[in-house]
Parts: C-alpha cells; sequence; structure tokens
C-alpha cells in the first residue's frame, strides 16, 4: 500500500492522477520486485493483477507454434500490463515476461475494474494509453516486415533507453535477437556495424550508447513516429515531479483527465 503522494511519480500514468483518485487506488498498490525473464502471462491465461512498472521494463511478445517469438510492445514506467481487463477480456492473448528486473506496483483486476467502471478520470487517461499502445503494437508489425535489421536494432535500443531511462543496457545478444525475432549471428553483424561507426559501445552482455542523435538518424521513422504519439496523447507523463500535498486539484493538476479523446479532432 502507498502512504506517500510522492511514491506515485514511478510511473507516469499513476503520477497523472489528481489527489482524490489517488486516494481511491492507493490501498490497492502493491510495491514488488519483478525478476528478469519471471512471466507475468502467459498466451491465454487469466489476468489476475495488472502492473505499473516504475523500475522494471516488461515486453509483450507474440509466440509462435515453432517456438519463435517476437517482441510486439515494450512497457515501462510510461505504462501498465494487463489492458484486456479494461475491454471486457479477461485473458492475455500474448506472453508478457520481464525484459529488465525492477519494481512495478501490482493492482487487482477485479479492482482496477471496479475503479475504471466509476471513475471518467481514469477511464480518459486509459483510453489514451490504449490508443498509444496500440498504436506501438500496430508499428512494430508494419517495423518487422519492412525495415532493416540494422534500422530495428536502432529502433529497439531507442526504445529501451527511453524505457530504462539510462544510455547504459545490461543486454545479450541472445535476448536481442529473440525480442526482434532474428538470428543471433543478425544481431552480431548489425551492432557490430553501430559499435564500428561509434554509435554504441557494445560487450559481452552490455551496451552504452555514445551517439543518440546518430542512432535515431540511423533507425526507421517507427522510433518517432511513436514517441510523438505518446508524447501528443499523454503530454504529462514526463512531468518532473508531483506537486506538494494540498495542492492537487488545481485545473493544471488534472489537464490530462479533462482530455476526451473521442472529441480529439486528431484521433
Amino acid at each position: 500500500m502507498l502512504t506517500l503522494q510522492s511514491d506515485l511519480h514511478g510511473n507516469h500514468l499513476l503520477s497523472a492522477l489528481p489527489y482524490d483518485e489517488w486516494q481511491a487506488l492507493a490501498p490497492h498498490l502493491e510495491l514488488v520486485r519483478l525478476r528478469a525473464e519471471q512471466l507475468l502471462y502467459d498466451s491465454g491465461q487469466r489476468i489476475h493483477h495488472v502492473y505499473f512498472p516504475t523500475t522494471a521494463v516488461i515486453s509483450i511478445l507474440y509466440m509462435m507454434e515453432n517456438g519463435g517469438s517476437v517482441e510486439v510492445a515494450a512497457v515501462g514506467r510510461e505504462g501498465m500490463t494487463g489492458v484486456p481487463v479494461l475491454t471486457g477480456g479477461e485473458a492475455m492473448p500474448n506472453r508478457v515476461q520481464v525484459q529488465y528486473a525492477g519494481f512495478a506496483y501490482r493492482m487487482s483486476a477485479q479492482a482496477l475494474r471496479l475503479h475504471f467502471a466509476r471513475s471518467e478520470c481514469m477511464q480518459r487517461l486509459m483510453l489514451l494509453y490504449m490508443h498509444a499502445l496500440l498504436t506501438e503494437i500496430a508499428q512494430m508489425a508494419a517495423c518487422n516486415r519492412h525495415h532493416s535489421l540494422n534500422k530495428q536494432l536502432c529502433r529497439w535500443l531507442l526504445i529501451e533507453v527511453d524505457r530504462v531511462d539510462s544510455y547504459e543496457l545490461a543486454v545479450t545478444q541472445q535476448l536481442i535477437s529473440e525480442m526482434l525475432g532474428v538470428r543471433r549471428e543478425g544481431v552480431t553483424e548489425a551492432a557490430g556495424k553501430l559499435h564500428r561507426e561509434g554509435l554504441i559501445l557494445h560487450s559481452r552482455g552490455h551496451i552504452r550508447v555514445l551517439d543518440r542523435n546518430g542512432l535515431e538518424a540511423s533507425a526507421c521513422e517507427c522510433y518517432g513516429l511513436v514517441k510523438r504519439e505518446f508524447d501528443r496523447l499523454l503530454p504529462h507523463r514526463h512531468r518532473p515531479a508531483l506537486p506538494a500535498a494540498g495542492t492537487f486539484g488545481r485545473p493544471e493538476d488534472e489537464a490530462i483527465c479533462r482530455l476526451n479523446p473521442l472529441h480529439s479532432p486528431s484521433l
């Protein structure tokens, strides 16, 4: 259970809620440590809990009959897992697995459903997030089909940097190959090329991004498109700090709850 308003700042969706919404959710939120490669839901499994990451990064994976996999979205502090519980579903169509160990707030699916049904603010916020997430999933599908592995790797590294909030990534070539759904040898070649160009420093189990601008220039348009959509739909997700106690409820603090995706001219 949360006891301080500042505790919510670790997750951008939770930090976007006004004080009265925070008070309603806080008793149902439990801070948990997630292990790398921990399976949260398997394909077809009933969703009992949802997770709001703070420092962990969680992968949504599409599993193939031959045992192969490809990541269709990465969820970090900007979002949540278990979205189907808000759309009438009870099970995950995909595998959801922890990519980077860290912390997340866990909440029962039932509690979230009840709060979602009662709160117009929560409905608007979650509809905006779902729209952004669907954009990411659709764009990743197009990217995996039409863009070169080099461009996909640049896009993937940029997304990971944003999710982890660090230019230091503890990743292996095997992990990257599983996320991109390609052979490990291809990742080795693509990472070596970026290393030689001075964009990354690549060593065993570790990648350091040296030139973000260069990486963005080498990536396909998919990274920029998804990032712009998240920034457009959820402009308060990078708010630097929560308001001090007693300042919630001002119009500017609840701006995101006034956004109505059903009336947005660009949706």
